[in-house]
């Protein structure tokens, strides 16, 4: 999981393609509006050609493609859930049942792959309270550190051979083990409180201006929304 994070983070930062160039309100606008299209579209047609659009933007970026399988198969699971509980055999509301989280998927993966983590929370935090913006800045990049962190100990107690033993004396050490992150994290976020503070922290952390600069590459952006709007129009008869 903490090589799954690391790559999309790298791609985000490092990729060259248009869609890394877009500027991130635009690309946040179309995933957002992509997104609650597929939530209202009761077309099967309609919600493919969304799928065949959410590809095409997850593979023209240069994602992994072990990462576009992922996002594409995960959310299969949790709507086969949902199928069982309300099974009607409907072949119409299968595919939509299975269609709208794989693009929702598709598309965020989309989105966190090409547009670096300052600029993606930089938005929001203007919609968000400022507490909650900078909260989600903040633990984005805790997330990196702390699951490292627990994965060396991990491995550590493995090669200790901390990890055997009665069920009881294995749930305990990893109870003590989950209990020293938690330490850790709050140390931690004493520590950089500390140094924001001596640094003349003014209240907003992220208060970078680029996020909303127009770019040429924007025009992608807008071909790629026209795709969708067409495969509504067109499918969605």
């Amino acid at each position: 999981m903490i090589n799954t994070f690391a790559q999309v983070d790298q791609y985000a930062s490092a990729g060259h393609t248009p869609w890394h160039r877009a500027s991130a309100i635009s690309k946040l606008l179309f995933a957002f509006a992509t997104i609650l299209l597929a939530v209202f579209t009761t077309s099967a047609p309609a919600l493919a050609g969304y799928l065949v659009v959410a590809l095409a933007l997850a593979l023209s970026a240069r994602l992994p493609l072990r990462l576009v399988l992922l996002a594409a198969t995960t959310p299969l699971f949790f709507a086969a859930l949902w199928l069982v509980s309300r099974w009607t055999g409907r072949p119409d509301e299968i595919a939509m049942t299975a269609l709208r989280p794989v693009i929702a998927s598709l598309i965020a993966l989309w989105l966190v792959g090409t547009t670096p983590y300052p600029d993606l929370f930089a938005p929001l935090s203007r919609v968000m309270p400022r507490v909650v913006g900078d909260s989600l800045f903040l633990t984005y990049r805790a997330v990196f550190a702390l699951l490292q962190r627990l994965e060396r100990l991990w491995r550590a107690l493995f090669l200790r051979g901390a990890l055997g033993g009665t069920l009881r004396a294995r749930g305990q050490r990893m109870g003590e083990a989950v209990g020293t992150v938690v330490l850790y994290g709050f140390e931690r976020s004493q520590r950089l409180y500390q140094v924001m503070h001596l640094r003349g922290h003014s209240g907003r952390i992220c208060g970078c201006r680029h996020w909303r600069e127009t770019r040429a590459e924007d025009m992608w952006v807008i071909v790629a929304f026209a795709a969708v709007l067409a495969s509504r129009i067109v499918l969605g008869r």
